[in-house]
């Protein structure tokens, strides 16, 4: 029964479930699964403009199915049923969900903001690591037969004592943090409220404002979710605030940095290194970036573990089947927390 009572509820699936069978049959249980056809954007508009999807009251969609339905945006949700109520996106980041145009139709939206929280802390950290000690250029030299090159790459850094700025202090940043610790770095953070002053003991940061972020760091990790606020927030400005030869890594979303102003910071010595997980434009990365050498470049495998996409999944499903359940989110996203 869905929440509102009547018929056997429906559930639009977007995308594949890779690990958590178990759980997605606990949802088929309880509600009918329906599978688009459609394999591009075109077609899926089509698809539901012909009353295919009639009925779902819930979504459940994955990073990957952006190929099919592109953004949920307005003109997405215009051709998509009125019964549809919840949006279950598996993942941290949701910004391929227009979060503003979902409100609008009353549409709810979840993500997973816990799930991801080790995996890609983990991910930030070897790429601080590797950026700041220089391994890119080594690994790149040795693949060619060259050993470490000639001339090998400039000394790295070691991390202890240098300072980690970390840009965005929610579940990732707070394990970066903690991680960072370990290796006995000096964390500083800005984030949009500042943390409670236990949780800022407990990972022994202290809160700064942006500029003092920018101008007191070493090591400069992005953390933050991609919105209209924080696109480009890292650009031409921000680099020329930074201590020269800065470390800036990214796990976060790859068009927070103007990736263009990064390219050039490199190639002035104002970057000495990055690590970088994500591209403002994937799965296409700039020229200038993999022409580097001394960018450290990964992609997108923040979360790139059986354990961690499986709790991915898992999250996402609990929130399918409380929206069937109690016709509620376990995880709204946080513009959306007032509804």
């Amino acid at each position: 029964m869905s929440p509102n009572g009547g018929n056997r509820a429906k559930v639009l699936l977007l995308g594949v479930i890779e690990h958590a069978h178990s759980a997605w049959d606990s949802v088929s249980e309880i509600a009918d699964v329906v599978m688009p056809r459609a394999t591009n954007r075109a077609d899926f508009i089509e698809e539901a403009k012909s009353g295919a999807f009639e009925g779902c009251m819930a979504a459940y969609r994955t990073f990957d199915s952006f190929e099919i339905t592109g953004k949920i945006d307005a003109e997405l949700l215009e051709v998509l049923p009125r019964s549809l109520q919840f949006i279950c996106h598996n993942g941290a980041g949701y910004d391929q969900v227009d979060v503003q145009a979902c409100t609008a139709r009353d549409i709810r939206v979840s993500n997973t903001p816990t799930a991801v929280d080790d995996s890609t802390a983990d991910t930030g950290m070897f790429l601080l690591l590797g950026a700041l000690r220089n391994l890119a250029v080594g690994m790149a030299a040795l693949r060619a037969g060259k050993w470490r090159g000639v001339p090998p790459p400039a000394l790295g850094h070691d991390p202890e004592g240098r300072v980690l700025g970390i840009l965005g202090m929610g579940g990732i940043g707070r394990n970066m943090a903690k991680k960072a610790l370990a290796f006995g770095m000096k964390i500083r953070y800005h984030n949009r409220t500042r943390l409670d002053p236990s949780v800022e003991k407990e990972v022994k940061a202290e809160y700064v404002s942006f500029d003092e972020l920018l101008a007191e760091s070493d090591v400069l990790s992005l953390n933050l979710p991609l919105n209209k606020n924080t696109r480009h927030l890292i650009s031409k400005q921000e680099f020329a605030k930074m201590k020269r030869g800065i470390v800036i890594v990214n796990t976060a979303r790859g068009a927070v940095i103007d990736e263009a102003a990064l390219v050039e910071a490199l190639n002035s010595g104002q970057v000495s290194s990055a690590g970088l997980d994500v591209y403002e434009q994937e799965p296409n990365v700039h020229p200038g970036l993999l022409a580097n050498p001394r960018v450290l470049l990964v992609p997108h495998m923040g979360t790139w573990t059986v354990e961690t996409e499986t709790k991915m999944e898992e999250w996402a499903i609990s929130n399918v089947r409380m929206a069937i359940r109690q016709g509620r989110l376990r995880s709204i996203v946080p513009e959306q927390r007032d509804m």
